[in-house]
């Protein structure tokens, strides 16, 4: 499955009402660490589907929701579990050290 495009309006029905998991990643375009980890998240999405759905939020066109989640630094990856917030990670990770957490909570 292809990374989700979140938006203010599809955040409730994609994330918050999900009967699956959800990873969301806050990013920006001009964040170096965020552009490293675009990579690893886009394996993540791939290798865990059907077990758990991927998002993006750019917090320069979603700044309703980076401020919801009280975003402070990017990138941020939160991870939903039945619309709550089950675990996060501020900055880079590698993909053993994302799938090692997400195999925690799965």
């Amino acid at each position: 499955m292809a990374e989700l495009i979140l938006t203010n309006e599809n955040f409730e029905n994609e994330v918050l009402n999900s009967d699956i998991p959800v990873l969301v990643d806050f990013w920006a375009e001009w964040c170096g660490p965020c552009r490293m980890l675009g990579p690893v998240v886009e394996q993540i999405a791939e290798e865990y589907e059907g077990k758990l759905k991927v998002g993006k939020i750019n917090v320069d066109e979603q700044s309703d929701l980076a401020m919801k989640y009280s975003i402070a630094s990017i990138p941020t990856l939160l991870i939903f579990r039945n619309g709550e917030i089950a675990a996060n990670s501020i900055g880079f990770k590698t993909k053993a050290a994302l799938a090692k957490m997400l195999d925690e909570l799965l």
